[in-house]
C-alpha cells in the first residue's frame, strides 16, 4: 500500500496539529494489514495487536517530530517489526539467522503490496498444514517451536535420525507444492531454495 506523496504531507501535517482524524486515517490504511503481517512472523495475534497499538500511540505522542520521517510506511512497518524483535529478546534467544531472515521479511514488506506477501505467507502455511501429520508436527516443532533436532527426538522419544529424514521429507514436499506459486526470496526465508539444500529458515507462525 502506497500513499501519495501530497496526501502523505497533509496527514504528517495533520497529525503534528493534533488532528486526530488524520490518525484515525492513518489506522484505517495500515493498522489491519501491520497486524497481519506482525501476526504473520509471532503467529500471537494478540501480541500483533498490541505491538501496533502500541506504535500508533507512540506516533501520537510524538506527533510533533513526524515531519522528520521520510516514509509513514516504512516508519510503521520498521517499528514493529523492531517492537517484535524487541519482545523476542526479551522473552526467549533469538538466533543470529532467525534474525537476518526477519529483518529480510521486514523489507521484503516495505516493497511489495502487502496483499501479495500476505496471500503467500498464507498458502505457504496452508501447504505446511497438509503435510503427512508426523511430519507436520516436527517440521513446526522445528520452525514455529525453534527446537533442535535433537530436542524434537528428546520430546517425541524417537531418533535424532528420524527428525532429520521427517525434515528432509518436508522440506522436499513443500519445494515441490509451492515452487512456481511463491516468490523466491521466500522459498530462501524457509529453507526451502529449490536450487540448494540450505537448512534452517523463517520460523512458520
Amino acid at each position: 500500500m502506497k500513499i501519495d506523496f501530497l496526501v502523505e504531507k497533509q496527514l504528517k501535517y495533520a497529525l503534528s496539529e493534533g488532528d486526530q482524524k488524520a490518525l484515525s486515517v492513518l489506522m484505517d490504511l495500515f493498522y489491519q494489514p501491520l497486524c497481519t503481517y506482525v501476526n504473520s512472523l509471532s503467529n500471537d495475534y494478540e501480541l500483533s495487536q498490541d505491538i501496533v497499538q502500541s506504535i500508533f500511540i507512540n506516533l501520537w505522542e510524538d506527533r510533533e517530530k513526524i515531519h522528520s520521517i521520510k516514509s509513514l510506511k516504512s516508519y510503521l512497518y520498521t517499528s514493529v517489526y523492531n517492537r517484535l524483535t524487541n519482545e523476542w529478546r526479551k522473552n526467549k534467544r533469538m538466533l543470529a539467522i532467525e534474525e537476518k531472515h526477519l529483518s529480510l521479511l521486514n523489507d521484503i514488506a516495505l516493497k511489495e503490496d502487502e496483499d501479495v506477501l500476505q496471500r503467500q505467507i498464507k498458502l505457504i502455511k496452508l501447504e505446511i498444514q497438509k503435510l503427512p501429520p508426523k511430519c507436520k508436527e516436527i517440521f513446526l516443532l522445528s520452525k514455529q517451536g525453534g527446537l533442535t533436532n535433537i530436542e524434537i527426538a528428546d520430546y517425541l522419544d524417537i531418533s535424532k535420525r528420524t527428525v532429520e529424514t521427517q525434515m528432509s521429507k518436508a522440506y522436499k514436499l513443500l519445494r515441490e507444492r509451492l515452487r512456481d506459486k511463491i516468490r523466491p526470496i521466500l522459498f530462501m526465508l524457509m529453507g526451502l531454495n529449490p536450487n540448494s539444500s540450505l537448512k534452517g529458515g523463517l520460523a512458520m507462525g
